[in-house]
């Protein structure tokens, strides 16, 4: 690695850190105006992003994507509208920073105030998906934070197209034009000497593919919040609902196949797979779906003449991310609900079922970070939990857990007023 590289993103990240400190007492009217220019620029700007997305589109890079990556990449005008509305909700979400998490006084009279505050800079590194680029960083100034964006290089054109929107709408608002930077190389040393410079970068948050992460979190100083897979269950419950069942398995599974929080795997009751499975694998057949099954399940479809193949050990454990799922019968509640703490990436899981009780046990017991109830694991999202926008999706335990939100973003400080206590 070169010496001018290294000195280029140590400069940048020493000027984010300065930039956070100036971020932490902004107020609130200067964040939100930031965020309602950028929304009007974005408006403004189709034609061109357009053109500069279609070029990263035409590169090597790009034509080698998957099918699934490939849609994250493009652009559309539908995609640069939702781009545009994520960051005015966020403008109508709340400020987090200075709300008081507790308060109490001590018997010597000391006050002590637990308060909300930013985690301070905030390393994003992610792959072919530009609207990471506006989603994060919009998230990170609402929360007064610093981020440092460190995109793909198949999407290196629209990320710095996008990346200039957000520095024009900061200094059209008077905040520093460090608060966001975007790693202007796609050199891999560049990143190599971000994620050691944990004096100035608090957090990392990696969002891409698997092998993306584990080399941020094998390399990587700084903590790093993430998760590797989305490897999500629909359980189909012996008291299930035929055609509720059928919508959200549909839905989960295709609506858009290649994100985190798709279905990746079914689960159905013995005592209604006679009957359900073949219906729900039909439904599944017409969009498409691969359908790969244990015995138990591929007997059933052999019966009713609808395709499938055999299940490798692999496949009950897939993060498919294409128009594929593993069917597996189940003979209880209980044993689904061993599979999945065995199986599943702890993303996201649906139970179905009329049965409450049964639905209360599945939501106590699955240790996921989302456990959803007569409802599509798609719903597992920052936008649709009403966060306006999401930073990325955590499968961790520590600090954070699911759609992290303005909330998320930050940590706590103790504040504490006193009239003269000291310490004998």
């Amino acid at each position: 690695m070169s010496a001018d590289l290294a000195r280029l993103v140590t400069s940048l990240a020493q000027r984010a850190r300065a930039a956070s400190l100036v971020l932490a007492t902004a107020q609130v009217e200067k964040k939100n105006a930031t965020l309602a220019i950028l929304a009007d620029l974005i408006d403004a700007s189709h034609a061109a992003l357009l053109a500069v997305n279609a070029h990263d589109l035409a590169s090597p890079e790009a034509t080698a994507l998957s099918t699934a990556s490939r849609e994250r990449l493009t652009l559309t005008e539908k995609k640069l509208a939702h781009l545009a509305q994520s960051v005015r909700e966020v403008i109508a979400l709340p400020d987090p920073i200075g709300t008081e998490l507790d308060a109490w006084t001590r018997p010597n009279g000391l006050r002590i105030r637990k308060l909300r505050v930013p985690i301070g800079v905030i390393g994003i590194i992610y792959e072919a998906r530009p609207n990471v680029t506006v989603d994060c960083a919009i998230l990170c100034l609402k929360s007064g934070n610093a981020s440092i964006l460190r995109g793909g290089k198949e999407c290196f054109h629209t990320n710095t197209a996008l990346a200039a929107l957000i520095t024009q709408a900061l200094t059209a608002a008077g905040l520093p034009a460090d608060a966001v930077q975007l790693i202007p190389t796609t050199d891999r040393a560049a990143l190599t000497t971000l994620l050691k410079l944990d004096t100035l970068i608090h957090c990392i948050i990696p969002r891409g593919g698997e092998s993306l992460i584990r080399y941020v979190v094998q390399n990587s100083t700084i903590p790093v919040i993430k998760h590797y897979t989305g490897v999500c269950f629909i359980y189909v419950d012996r008291e299930a609902d035929s055609d509720l069942a059928e919508k959200i398995l549909v839905n989960a599974k295709t609506q858009r196949p290649g994100v985190c929080n798709a279905a990746e795997q079914l689960l159905v009751h013995a005592a209604v797979a006679e009957n359900l499975l073949p219906r729900l694998a039909s439904a599944l057949l017409a969009k498409n779906v691969q359908l790969r099954c244990d015995a138990a399940s591929a007997a059933l479809l052999e019966k009713a003449k609808l395709a499938h193949t055999a299940a490798g050990p692999a496949d009950f454990t897939a993060e498919f991310l294409d128009l594929i799922i593993a069917v597996r019968i189940v003979d209880s509640l209980d044993t689904a609900i061993a599979t999945i703490n065995r199986d599943s990436s702890g993303h996201s899981e649906s139970i179905v079922t009329r049965d409450e009780a049964a639905a209360r046990k599945f939501q106590a017991s699955v240790d996921s970070a989302a456990v959803f109830w007569n409802a599509s694991t798609r719903f597992n999202d920052g936008f649709e939990f009403g966060f306006g926008a999401e930073i990325g999706i955590s499968t961790d335990r520590l600090h954070a857990r699911g759609p992290m939100g303005l909330p998320e973003l930050c940590t706590y400080k103790f504040v504490i007023d006193g009239t003269g206590q000291v310490r004998g």
